[in-house]
């Protein structure tokens, strides 16, 4: 029985099945971990979403940034983009069924017995373990119910963007949002940073990545994370994994085995281009 954590797919659905067939994934006895954005930029997101709807319980997934936007794109609130390539899913037969699936997925994973966190941008620092578990169940009860819409049209925005307990309603929920799905940078206090997408390396003074501000997560557990391309995988410190490493822009789909502690990667079969 095996764990294997997969970065950003974004609707490439040759190169991952391509490298679960490398590793002799098998949904009967293993466990698969997705950083989320599973749909959008890649040529077959409808082909992802069915696969992974279909493995049922051997899946643990998270949303991402662009799942939400489908779900915004599907109420009529957000505009389907041509570079998305969301034309085939928008249209399917079993788009609702899809929709209604993906809707009702987490936005953390934990696993307590291995020491596993996944969240597709991240944990802002100023959310201990409890306080990460409880913004995310608050965004998923919301996203499950008969009123997500209502709340998918008022996700977007950068503000709040300092965490407090006193935040109520579609503030606190928004916030919950951008920590959980878009964040990269935090200033030193902890506040949000939602405009700078660089490398670490180029970004601008006081801004730090989120990873590399004091964490009140336990030290002993590991915490794995898509969403930052740029990043290449790299830069991160120890127990904190960088798993999207581009494949929709011409990179790598990039799988680490939990129980080895080993990397594989697919390289993608799409056209290099720029983020």
């Amino acid at each position: 029985m095996s764990t294997y954590v997969i970065g950003d797919i974004h609707g490439c659905y040759r190169e991952l099945r391509e490298l679960l067939e490398s590793v002799n994934f098998d949904p009967q006895q293993d466990t698969l971990w997705l950083t989320g954005d599973l749909v959008a930029r890649g040529p077959e997101s409808l082909q992802v979403l069915r696969y992974v709807k279909s493995l049922g319980s051997s899946v643990r997934l998270v949303l991402g940034n662009h799942d939400l936007h489908l779900l915004g794109i599907y109420c009529k609130i957000s505009r389907n983009k041509p570079k998305d390539h969301l034309d085939e899913l928008l249209n399917a037969p079993d788009i609702d069924e899809l929709i209604n699936w993906l809707r009702r997925q987490p936005l953390l994973q934990v696993d307590d017995e291995k020491k596993m966190i996944m969240a597709h941008a991240g944990i802002t620092p100023q959310w201990n373990l409890e306080t990460a578990r409880m913004c995310a169940r608050e965004v998923e009860a919301v996203l499950s119910s008969d009123a997500y819409p209502l709340f998918i049209d008022s996700m977007y925005g950068d503000m709040p963007n300092n965490w407090s307990d006193s935040l109520m309603g579609l503030a606190r929920l928004r916030f919950s949002t951008n920590a959980l799905t878009r964040l990269r940078y935090c200033f030193p206090n902890g506040q949000l940073d939602m405009i700078c997408k660089e490398n670490p390396k180029k970004a601008p003074a006081p801004l730090k990545a989120w990873f590399d501000l004091p964490s009140q997560i336990p030290e002993d557990y590991s915490i794995f994370f898509g969403h930052w391309a740029s990043l290449e995988g790299k830069c991160t410190p120890e127990n904190v994994y960088a798993l999207d490493t581009g494949c929709c822009w011409g990179g790598d789909l990039t799988l680490y085995h939990w129980e080895t502690q080993q990397y594989h990667r697919q390289k993608s079969y799409q056209k290099s281009r720029k983020e």
